[in-house]
């Protein structure tokens, strides 16, 4: 077994020690999304897609639905307009997020 005075926490904090900062950089660009997205006027869970479209006006595209291959994954349509994507589920609401391209890691503050 390996001994040494800095013992095994130490050894613990050497060898994840990269990844933490990382990791930890992740968190707080997730943690700023989340708040830009509460401070945005984004459509609301519930709200149907008659009412999406007569406050946001018509989406830029209507993408693809996804799933509906059974009960339990039902038909999943998006709407995309210029600063967020909107997934409806049964014409309702589920989910407004902002529109950022896939992988993007950046601030999304420091894109406006």
């Amino acid at each position: 077994m390996f001994k040494h005075r800095f013992g095994l926490p130490m050894l613990a904090a050497l060898a994840f020690g990269v990844a933490l900062p990382q990791a930890a950089h992740a968190d707080n660009l997730l943690i700023k999304r989340v708040q830009q997205e509460k401070g945005m006027d984004l459509p609301a869970r519930g709200m149907t897609t008659a009412q999406v479209e007569k406050r946001y006006g018509e989406p830029q595209r209507k993408l693809q639905p996804r799933g509906g291959d059974t009960k339990k994954h039902p038909v999943i349509n998006r709407w995309e307009y210029a600063n967020f994507i909107v997934y409806f589920e049964h014409g309702h609401v589920i989910h407004s997020v902002l529109n950022t391209p896939a992988g993007n890691n950046h601030d999304p503050a420091a894109a406006q």
